[in-house]
């Protein structure tokens, strides 16, 4: 399996597309500059199966709709984030007082707390990992040894905790009872900034020492 980074959006928020050997590929949280991605899936040929959203929050659900109708493809949210993406004023769109406020239509697969998913060849285990918001999803990818992580856990830090419907004490207990228990080689893939690994964190995230 392979894989990219690409930042999107007026946050440079990380988009990730996986691909298998027959092109197929998964994308996760489409960002924003819907056409920057399309034309780059278009040129390395490949076929989108899914986008996956880590949360709703406005930088990563920017593009969603017109990925979603240039490819024919579903788009998959936690059930607490369901409404987030028709709502500016639940995925921080108002709050933080853009120009255009950032909005999507509803999702077309609710997901549930602890699950595996199984789309095409690609497999996944699913983290409910709230704190930097309450639907938050980490997607685990066993055999890859890769986490996409959102707005969980990042190189040296963790998410933002102090907006609407973020808790503390709830992401720093996602991070160990579902991160850290990960193998220390896993790549953490976060939604912002460069990629890390369960292990580096474990021995040098300031935030997490003493938890």
């Amino acid at each position: 399996m392979e894989w990219k980074q690409i930042p999107l959006g007026p946050l440079q928020t990380n988009c990730y597309v996986f691909w298998n050997d027959e092109k197929d590929c998964l994308i996760f949280d489409t960002g924003g500059n819907a056409d920057t991605l399309i034309r780059w899936l278009e040129k390395e040929g490949l076929t989108p199966v899914a986008i996956l959203l880590t949360h709703a929050h406005f930088d990563h659900i920017g593009a969603v709709d017109d990925v979603r109708d240039r490819f024919g493809i579903p788009v998959y949210v936690h059930e607490k984030e369901a409404q987030w993406l028709i709502d500016p004023s639940l995925n921080g769109s108002v709050l933080f007082m853009m120009e255009d406020k950032i909005s999507a239509r509803a999702a077309d697969y609710i997901l549930t707390d602890e699950q595996s998913l199984v789309i095409g060849s690609f497999h996944l285990n699913l983290f409910h990992t709230p704190g930097h918001s309450p639907g938050s999803i980490s997607y685990y990818m066993r055999d890859a040894q890769i986490v996409v992580a959102g707005d969980t856990l990042f190189m040296g830090s963790i998410g933002r905790s102090d907006l609407p419907g973020g808790d503390p004490q709830q992401l720093l207990a996602s991070i160990h009872d579902h991160l850290l228990t990960l193998p220390e080689e896993t790549i953490v893939l976060p939604g912002h900034g460069p990629e890390t690994s369960i292990g580096h964190e474990m021995d040098g995230n300031p935030f997490l020492n003493g938890y």
